[in-house]
């Protein structure tokens, strides 16, 4: 992952970085495999970048965080999942172009 701004996510971090967040969190739930989700991860890295200091953007490797995706009922990847306040705002399953992903996260600072 290429974004210095982006941050890996585990079942160990989750609580803290997502959960206890004060600022809203785009997580991206995602596998090394997975054709769709290397499909948007240049999207994710972007909105790390654009999105600095104003939001968290992080990615979950389901493969090695199951205990994470089972709790957020990850059954498809790409999912991707905007916390606010600890909750989930909005969710989308399958690949979503970065603007749709931006639109949600902007939603979300409101």
């Amino acid at each position: 992952m290429a974004s210095e701004n982006l941050v890996v996510l585990t079942d160990a971090n989750f609580q803290d970085e997502v959960l206890q967040s004060s600022i809203p969190v785009l997580v991206d739930f995602w596998a090394e495999w997975c054709g769709p989700c290397r499909a948007v991860a240049p999207f994710i890295e972007e909105l790390a970048g654009d999105f600095a200091g104003k939001a968290k953007v992080g990615k979950v490797d389901t493969d090695s965080n199951r205990d994470t995706a089972l709790k957020f009922g990850i059954s498809a990847i790409p999912t991707v999942m905007i916390f606010k306040d600890g909750q989930v705002v909005k969710r989308f399953v399958g690949v979503q172009s970065k603007r749709e992903y931006a639109a949600a996260l902007n939603a979300a600072m409101k």
